[in-house]
């Protein structure tokens, strides 16, 4: 049985007639780069993330980016961030000419660390940005907590986590604004590039919107110098019809993430996800920790399994950014994940059986390997910070 990691085609096909129907209404409009297919998923979208506003751009990248632009964020600005998490999200502060400050990750959760947050602080901090990583909402409460007694907006990095839930409220609309990717094989998934920017701040929205097309606030009428940053058409009406379909396929996720829970659950050597009874997980990613990664990784491949690895360099490590001084052992935890986590197949599609083999296989392979010192790390948390 070959089990590939993600299967994009199996969940495009059940929806292949409406979004085919989407596609020839956008032709026979022209309406191709911005206009009203976009404003139609925007309004769906603001609503699907209880906030009052959404603006689609070209990806969830231009989303952190505009956001941080339009906060005035700049040259000698500081903003926190965690070294887990795509490169993206370090890329944006950057480009605003800021500078990435990282804290380290929560050992359980592997999001953000409320404790290790207010110790980052300085004059220089102008934002923070955490991420809610494969799928799980970041403890949120005690990060707003200190974001509002310093007076910083808070970035939720959401580009990972469509639908996701903290304590009754989706996630994207808790802080400042949210940034979300629809790269193809994300949860909510475009034909090609997209992404979006939800947020209740309506000068906020506005400023956004400028500076995604070219700083216009009207045609020829440049109130800022802005860049090219708007979601195609045809990916506002793809999008408008699977978002339908989101909250569906999200059920079907945590219905196979239990499943590998329980086949796991008794297996030494393996660390299973937690999913804290105050966060609903959307397992965009469904990553277990192992101490021999690379053994796993061959054995299920020689199986036909198909696995990922997210991320094997945390960002602070990587060459690009050498010149912010952070040496190994700089944040441990995110360190050690990441040289143990292993992302298994995880899709909605995936049939129940493929679950079953993909979880004999990893217990053949992990076999008696020790697993005490991993679960004393990751054990299950009961109560939010």
């Amino acid at each position: 049985m070959k089990i590939p990691f993600l299967d994009i085609k199996g969940q495009n096909l059940a929806l292949r007639d409406e979004i085919n129907a989407a596609i020839q209404e956008v032709i026979g409009s022209g309406a191709f780069a911005g206009g009203p297919y976009v404003e139609q998923f925007e309004d769906d979208f603001a609503a699907y993330c209880g906030a009052a506003s959404a603006v689609g751009v070209g990806n969830g990248t231009d989303a952190l980016w505009l956001v941080l632009l339009a906060l005035n964020v700049g040259l000698g600005d500081e903003v926190i961030t965690v070294p887990s998490t795509f490169m993206a999200t370090a890329e944006a502060i950057s480009h605003c000419g800021a500078r990435p400050v990282f804290v380290d990750i929560d050992q359980r959760t592997y999001t953000m660390d409320p404790d290790m947050l207010e110790s980052a602080i300085t004059v220089k901090t102008k934002a923070i940005i955490p991420v809610h990583l494969f799928g799980a909402p970041v403890d949120m409460d005690p990060i707003m907590d200190v974001a509002r007694r310093y007076g910083l907006p808070v970035i939720e990095d959401a580009a990972q986590a469509h639908g996701a839930s903290y304590k009754g409220r989706r996630v994207g609309g808790i802080g400042t604004a949210g940034c979300f990717s629809f790269y193809p094989g994300k949860n909510l998934g475009a034909f090609g590039e997209a992404g979006a920017v939800v947020t209740n701040d309506i000068a906020l929205r506005d400023k956004i919107r400028a500076l995604r097309d070219h700083g216009q606030v009207r045609k020829y009428h440049h109130t800022m110098v802005g860049w090219n940053c708007r979601m195609d058409g045809i990916q506002g009406a793809v999008l408008r019809v699977k978002l339908r379909n989101l909250d569906r396929a999200n059920a079907m996720r945590r219905a196979l993430a239990v499943q590998y829970d329980r086949a796991l659950d008794n297996c030494d050597g393996v660390v299973t996800p937690i999913n804290p009874p105050w966060i609903q997980h959307v397992y965009h990613i469904y990553a277990i920790r192992v101490n021999e990664r690379d053994l796993l990784v061959r054995r299920l491949a020689e199986a036909g399994i198909g696995t990922g690895i997210h991320y094997p360099t945390p960002v602070h490590l990587q060459p690009a950014y050498e010149g912010l001084g952070y040496r190994r052992a700089s944040f441990p935890v995110a360190e050690q994940c990441a040289d143990e986590f292993v992302s298994l197949p995880m899709f909605p599609e995936l049939p129940p059986d493929a679950v079953n083999v993909v979880a004999s296989a990893v217990i053949d392979a992990v076999g008696s390997s020790a697993r005490g010192a991993l679960s004393m790390r990751c054990a299950p948390i009961l109560t939010s910070g």
